[in-house]
This record gives structure tokens, sequence and C-alpha cells, in this order.
């Protein structure tokens, strides 16, 4: 018996790292995925912002709340799509909730500029937080109620209706940590790079930092 045991012995220690390998996959696949579209001006910036988060799986960049099906970034900037630049966030609700992601955002943002946001002006660069049902609706103004309270200032930013959201083209994912060289009026610059200096240039954090204090998640 005991040597059956033995011989058997690799097989059976295999056969249990098979089992907790399984169950770790089906741990993984259950946990709660949950998905938040936000509009904070330049696409990349927020996304950005966001993939920095604990409990953040993606961010990903695009355009929402217009009314021409699957838009170009040159449609959507040239106006009359009515599309906003916006991210879809996808999180992992176990470690982050809708709650804490729409508190960072609303400080991650000038929500009290309904022209646009820091240098870029034009209605694709308006904030928005988009919701799917009424419970986030109601959880989305009362952050913005509170933050609102906060600033003592009046948050211009909408709650708005979900709407079909169109990922951006490729070169637009991830820009801002992508090494490829590109033509820009500082001479040649990786995506990186020229994204750092884009985002001095137009003021964000700065302006981020002005309104928000302490308060700002993101702003360096």
């Amino acid at each position: 018996m005991l040597a059956t045991y033995q011989r058997l012995k690799p097989l059976i220690l295999g056969c249990a790292i098979l089992v907790a390998l399984a169950l770790n996959c089906v741990r993984a696949e259950a946990a709660p995925r949950e998905t938040l579209v936000v509009a904070g001006g330049c696409f990349w910036c927020v996304e950005a912002d966001f993939e920095k988060v604990n409990g953040v799986i993606s961010a990903e960049s695009g355009f929402t709340g217009g009314s021409v099906a699957n838009p170009t970034y040159k449609q959507v900037s040239q106006g009359g799509t009515g599309h906003y630049e916006a991210v879809k966030i996808t999180y992992d609700a176990a470690q982050v909730d809708f709650r804490q992601l729409v508190d960072l955002f609303l400080r991650s943002v000038d929500p009290t500029d309904a022209g646009g946001q820091f240098c870029d002006r034009g209605d694709s660069y308006r904030t928005a937080i988009f919701v799917e049902n009424a419970s986030e609706r109601q959880t989305a103004e009362a952050a913005i109620a509170q933050a609102q309270k906060e600033l003592g200032r009046k948050i211009v930013t909408p709650v708005l209706d979900e709407a079909p959201f169109y990922p951006a083209e490729e070169y637009h994912q991830d820009y801002y940590k992508k090494g490829d060289l590109i033509l820009t009026r500082f001479g040649p610059q990786t995506k990186k790079s020229a994204y750092k200096k884009y985002r001095d240039a137009c003021g964000r954090d700065q302006r981020v930092k002005e309104l928000w204090g302490s308060a700002a998640p993101f702003a360096s």
C-alpha cells in the first residue's frame, strides 16, 4: 500500500496543482468587472491618470455621446458629430468601486469649465460622467454634490445616460507611454515625451492643483 502511494505521489501532487490553478482561474474569471465611461478633456491624459489606480484593469481612449457611428479622431476634432473624447475604465469592483472612481475623476479635471478643458476648447473636450442605470446616476450626482461643497464653486459636469462607445484609433491608445518617434513643433520626439510636453504646456496639472490642492489625486 505504502509503495503504491509512493509511486502515485507525484501524480497526486500534479493533480492537486492543476486543480488549484483551475480554481484560481475560475476565481479570476468570476471577479466582478465593471465599466465607467468619463469625458475629461484630452483622453490621453484621462487614460494615463486612471491606469495608475489600483483595481483599474484597463483604460481605453475613445468617443461617445455623438450621432455618428464609428467616428474617426479627425471627424470628432473637427466638430459636428456631438461626440466627447472619452475613456472607458474597466475595473475590479472588489478593489475599487464606482463612487471612488467618480470622486477621483471630479478631482482630476476642472469641472467648473463648460467650454472644454484647459488649453483644449470645444464640445469634444467637455467633461461628463456616463451612467448605465438609476443607481449609478444617484451615486454620480451625490459625488458631484459633495465635490461642489468641497470646492465652493458650481460644478457643471453633467451626468448623462450611457451611449455607444467607439474606441479611438490604435495610435491613441496608451499614447503616454509609447516610444515611437513623431515629428512635433519641438522637433522629433517619442510619443511619451511629446505627451508630457503637451500636458505641461496645456496647464492641466497646474489648474487641477489650483482648484483642488492636496485633494488632486494625479497632478504632479
